[in-house]
């Protein structure tokens, strides 16, 4: 394992040790994130989700039932009118 020294002005540091509080971690365990986040290759949206389960901070489950499909849809939502639509143009103030 190497060591990397670098100079930084005190604002920065503060923030940088800050955010390293406000998420539980090391400051050296963020910078290390973020310089390796900074080389990184690009990655697909499903890598990064694989990486990001993998690395605890995100979830993954199957649903039991795979979700309606867009006919399926359709006739769920048949009869239903503009309510929705509606109901949002009121919280929006535009009725």
């Amino acid at each position: 394992m190497k060591q990397l020294i670098t100079r930084i002005d005190d604002e920065l540091h503060a923030k940088v040790k800050a955010k390293a509080a406000a998420e539980g971690r090391s400051v050296n365990d963020l910078v290390a994130g973020l310089l390796e986040a900074a080389v990184r290759e690009d990655e697909s949206p499903q890598e990064w989700h694989r990486r990001m389960v993998a690395e605890g901070k995100a979830i993954a489950f199957e649903p039991e039932v795979p979700p309606p499909g867009r006919k399926q849809l359709a006739e769920l939502m048949r009869g239903t009118g503009t309510a929705v639509s509606e109901a949002l143009d009121w919280t929006r103030g535009e009725r």
